[in-house]
């Protein structure tokens, strides 16, 4: 829902590509840009199996979005780096379940922000905010975030392939520290990030590789280890099965075939603040 306030968005540069925009082509979307499909080819060359990545990210977050509006009893969302409007978005996974979800979405590039406006006009429990998730303090004190959710009540924060793209020198454990310390105790952290499998993994020389090519084409993508992923969520309870490649995160049945290389180099988490 658009409030009044809401600022003029930036134009949209078509000649560079966006995070949002890539993860679009990689979903076979069509909100996207010459510039953004040839980052998605590039990723092919590395490696043909790569946007199963994209679709298992987009899987996982549909599953933890049903735990939390579910059996989690959550009825409030703060989804940073929401990304373009696809099919499954959080609002209508958790308003299918409980229909007095509230959403807030936040994300910096406006094809986002437009598309997302457009969509969420008739939906009065869904709101977005155009802002840089890597200003924590400025999302927290918005206007758009202290009148819909209440602070006083558990909440969901969903980091959803988001921190990997905060460098090292932008502090992404200090941005999930602020985070997590504005959420009242009983609140949930949804966190997935690119994982480095560590000196010896027949995987490494895959991660890397595709994370180069987010650093030449995008300007970010970090593999973290499992241990540095696990960081960004001290204090909190992991829920069981802890941080595990997103496909093995209460998948909905038993895989059909073995799992691509690609797909154990994304891994997710949920965890509860005590």
């Amino acid at each position: 829902m658009l409030s009044a306030d809401e600022p003029e968005l930036p134009e949209v540069d078509p000649t560079r590509p966006s995070i949002a925009r890539v993860y679009d082509a990689f979903l076979g979307g069509k909100d996207n840009y010459e510039v953004d499909r040839e980052v998605y080819r590039q990723a092919l060359a590395i490696d043909p199996d790569a946007p199963l990545a994209a679709r298992d990210l987009r899987d996982w977050l549909v599953r933890v979005v049903r735990f939390l509006a579910g059996t989690a009893g959550i009825d409030q969302f703060l989804d940073c780096g929401s990304g373009l409007p696809t099919a499954q978005n959080v609002h209508q996974v958790a308003q299918r379940t409980n229909p007095d979800v509230t959403v807030v979405y936040v994300d910096n590039d406006p094809v986002v922000a437009a598309h997302g406006r457009a969509l969420l006009a008739e939906n009065q429990s869904t709101h977005f905010l155009f802002a840089d998730l890597r200003r924590p303090a400025e999302i927290l004190q918005h206007p758009v975030v202290t009148k819909v959710l209440d602070f006083d009540r558990p909440l969901a924060l969903m980091q959803c392939a988001t921190i990997h793209h905060v460098l090292d020198e932008e502090g992404p454990a200090e941005l999930m520290r602020a985070y997590i310390d504005a959420l009242p105790s009983g609140s949930y952290v949804a966190l997935s990030h690119f994982l480095d499998p560590g000196e010896g993994s027949e995987y490494r020389s895959l991660a890397r590789r595709l994370e180069e090519n987010l650093r030449r084409s995008v300007g970010s993508g970090e593999c973290r280890t499992h241990e540095r992923i696990l960081s960004f969520l001290d204090g909190l309870e992991p829920i069981e099965p802890g941080l595990v490649p997103v496909v093995d995160w209460w998948p909905d049945g038993p895989p059909m075939k073995p799992l691509a290389p690609v797909q154990r180099l994304i891994a997710g988490a949920v965890a509860r603040k005590p």
